[in-house]
């Protein structure tokens, strides 16, 4: 299904605001939207909402050969799942521009900054080494998925756990989470995308653009970086010119927004962990409000009348009161004539 486009007028209202340091949905220039981030059940399992826009990371582990380029690492595959239901222009099997874009940018970001360790990872060295592999599934496509999918995969790799190992000589022995805790992995830091939207030949800039501001944009930097002002990955895109200026305006702006959110991915990863430790609610039950309608509990809300149903109801009474006594006084009266 091919993607709706946007009217002239559209077009021109949404520019016309940003040229007035306005947006729709009232945020400022640099503004993100709101972040939510909350663990499934199951280790290694991320839900991020940045927004209305949705993405699901799950981390698996298994055993298997390393590469014989890399014969003492482990081997690090990232997947991204674009479906039709995040939006109807995605089409089931069939890679479009924005899947191979966040597939190579995730790609760059998680494994050339090598922010985790894969010597880590191997068992025997030549022979046996865990594959490790996340699967990025994005339910909802309402802008800006590449720093949603980011946010999503680091987190989910931070929250994974592998089971342990023991080697004897030849035997390699996989312990099941009953037996031996489990054994997070190794990170050395986390870095995350951040993208920048570029208006009229780059001379407006916004952060954080949602679907529409994405359609009329012309062109877009993604910068990935971690707290420690190391850049990651840069890539630009569209038929615009840049100046030096504006690229390190960004890369400051970058260093802020990554600052921040890697402080909220470790705020929800230790009240996670404090919630198991507890036996608390924890995973996607956190995400159920009590103010919706769809909700399994709802306070008790206290309705009043516009009318007093008390008075009605005793009006009512001494009605039908003084109906049944003339009745009794009509049948006792058909009675005694029966009897003359």
């Amino acid at each position: 299904m091919r993607e709706t486009p946007l009217s002239n007028c559209e077009k021109e209202f949404i520019l016309k605001n940003i040229s007035e340091q306005r947006r729709l949905d009232g945020r400022n220039s640099y503004d993100y939207r709101d972040l939510r981030i909350a663990f499934g059940v199951s280790l290694g399992c991320c839900h991020v909402e940045l927004g209305k826009t949705r993405v699901l990371a799950q981390v698996s582990c298994e055993v298997g050969q390393p590469k014989q380029t890399r014969p003492h690492d482990g081997v690090l595959y990232v997947n991204v799942e674009l479906s039709p239901m995040a939006c109807p222009s995605f089409e089931a099997g069939r890679q479009t521009e924005e899947g191979v874009e966040l597939s190579r940018l995730m790609e760059r970001c998680l494994k050339e900054s090598r922010c985790m360790d894969l010597e880590s990872l191997c068992i025997v060295a030549g022979e046996k080494a865990w594959h490790i592999r996340i699967d990025i599934h994005v339910l909802n496509h309402e802008g800006n998925i590449l720093d949603c999918s980011s946010i999503a995969a680091i987190a989910a790799l931070a929250h994974f756990r592998r089971p342990d190992v023991t080697v004897q000589g030849q035997e390699i022995t996989i312990h099941s989470m009953e037996d031996r805790n489990p054994v997070p992995l190794s990170i050395h830091h986390i870095p995350l995308l951040v993208s920048f939207a570029f208006f009229i030949q780059g001379k407006y800039m916004i952060v954080d653009p949602s679907e529409k501001e994405e359609k009329v944009m012309e062109g877009k930097m993604v910068i990935g970086m971690n707290k420690h002002r190391e850049i990651c990955t840069l890539q630009v895109t569209g038929e615009m010119l840049l100046l030096k200026e504006q690229v390190l305006r960004c890369s400051n702006i970058a260093v802020m927004k990554v600052t921040k959110i890697t402080e909220l991915i470790h705020t929800a990863l230790a009240n996670d962990k404090q919630a198991r430790l507890r036996g608390e609610k924890h995973g996607f039950a956190e995400l159920i409000s009590g103010e919706k309608l769809s909700s399994n509990q709802q306070p008790p809300i206290e309705v009043k009348p516009a009318f007093n149903i008390y008075e009605e109801d005793d009006d009512s009474m001494s009605s039908m009161e003084s109906d049944e006594s003339s009745l009794g006084h009509k049948v006792q009266e058909v009675d005694i004539k029966r009897y003359l």
